[in-house]
């Protein structure tokens, strides 16, 4: 990444995100649904004896893998980030809790998986943590925009600077420029839509 600061504006408060858009809620919705559903517990329990379930303790470990992963990558977005690289820090460090937060809580509920009072506070504790990674990759995404809104400046420049050549060799050493320009935002773009 460039180490200035881009000169974009962009009319976003990071304090304030919300989605906006159909395809991200969509995108959420599944794992909305699992989180909220995890709250249905039946009220009428079984007699049976209560086992310890071993299934919740390896879901918690893959939810934990996950976390740290994002939290690696976050953490390298948020060291080379020019724009709101304290906003950065600061979600990481939030989703840091709330994974946490997500750890107790869930140890704690599958001693006892019907006990309602600890699924509840699992089920807050996973919509707390899904809400700080949301917050946390929209925050990337703007990053990530406003370095392709940074390079697509730099590529319009060298475009205007190609229709004003006045000689030949100005002309190849801009239009030199103008390709290698032009590779550089489709490697992005690229890198984007991967």
């Amino acid at each position: 990444m460039s180490t200035k600061v881009p000169n974009i504006k962009l009319k976003i408060d990071p304090h304030d995100l919300q989605i906006q858009t159909f395809t991200v809620e969509k995108l959420l919705e599944p794992l909305i649904i699992q989180v909220t559903t995890l709250v249905n517990c039946p009220q009428n329990l079984s007699s049976k004896k209560k086992g310890r379930s071993k299934r919740a303790r390896v879901l918690l470990a893959s939810v934990e893998e996950a976390t740290w992963n994002l939290l690696d990558k976050g953490e390298k977005i948020a060291k080379e980030a020019v724009v709101f690289k304290e906003d950065l820090y600061a979600a990481l460090a939030d989703v840091r809790k709330e994974s946490q937060a997500l750890k107790v809580s869930a140890e704690a509920f599958t001693s006892d998986p019907c006990y309602l009072p600890r699924r509840q506070a699992v089920v807050q504790a996973a919509r707390s943590l899904l809400t700080a990674v949301t917050r946390l990759l929209i925050l990337a995404d703007i990053v990530d925009v406003a370095y392709l809104l940074e390079h697509l400046t730099v590529f319009q420049r060298t475009f205007e600077s190609l229709r004003n050549v006045s000689s030949k060799s100005d002309l190849q050493k801009t239009y030199q420029k103008f390709q290698k320009d032009l590779e550089n935002l489709d490697c992005l773009a690229y890198k984007r839509q991967q």
